[in-house]
């Protein structure tokens, strides 16, 4: 049997296209964006980054070794905490292909600073890096404490449920006018939820909406 070759490789990659765990980088020639992309696959399943590839995946190839360069200073000087990453070279038809691996992280959220210097935490969804939504925060934040048990809900949670087994849908700012809480009550409340699996977070229509989670009993 044939043994692959680096182009082999690269180019089943390439062929996979964008997604949620791969994206291509023409050049690496802004270091916040870098950080946006390492925050974003550290926040969600890990990725990789393929350098010196287009967009339409045509290889143009690394150009420098600033370009290793301007991804460790991302993911070590740029992100909090460090993203940890690998990276590995591959040749394609004379041209320099720099893959960088991030795992999923176990420190969440990882956050990106920008030109002002303040820290946001990415996700990955589809082949985008989206702001993470208040939620996500929550999540992360009450990840590692203890969960306990629901052993009955209170007026706003029953709100919550009751809504949803009617509605498709339900936005933190529908809930909050809804059961008359704040948005810190509501964020944390529906952290709660998801972590108990009673309902999913989405992005729909360029938002981000909670939803009822198949075979919850009903109220």
């Amino acid at each position: 049997m044939k043994a692959k070759t680096d182009s082999d490789f690269i180019y089943q990659l390439i062929s996979e296209g964008e997604h949620l765990q791969q994206d291509f980088k023409f050049e690496i020639s802004d270091v916040y964006k870098i950080a946006k992309s390492l925050s974003a696959f550290a926040n969600t399943s890990g990725g990789r980054l393929l350098i010196g590839v287009k967009d339409n995946g045509k290889i143009a190839g690394v150009r420098s070794e600033e370009e290793i360069y301007m991804i460790e200073a991302a993911a070590t000087l740029y992100c909090k905490p460090e993203v940890p990453l690998s990276m590995q070279t591959f040749t394609v038809e004379g041209r320099t292909v720099l893959i960088a691996h991030i795992p999923e992280g176990t420190h969440k959220p990882y956050c990106a600073k920008d030109e002002n210097g303040k820290q946001w935490a990415y996700i990955r969804i589809a082949d985008e890096n989206i702001l993470a939504s208040p939620v996500h925060l929550k999540i992360w934040k009450q990840t590692g404490s203890p969960r306990g048990a629901l052993l009955r809900y209170s007026e706003q949670e029953e709100i919550l449920l009751h809504y949803l087994q009617e509605h498709e849908y339900i936005t933190l700012n529908r809930y909050c006018k809804l059961a008359r809480i704040s948005k810190i009550k509501a964020e944390t409340t529906l952290a709660r939820f998801i972590r108990f699996k009673l309902i999913e977070i989405v992005f729909e229509n360029r938002k981000f909406q909670f939803r009822l989670l198949p075979d919850v009993p009903l109220l």
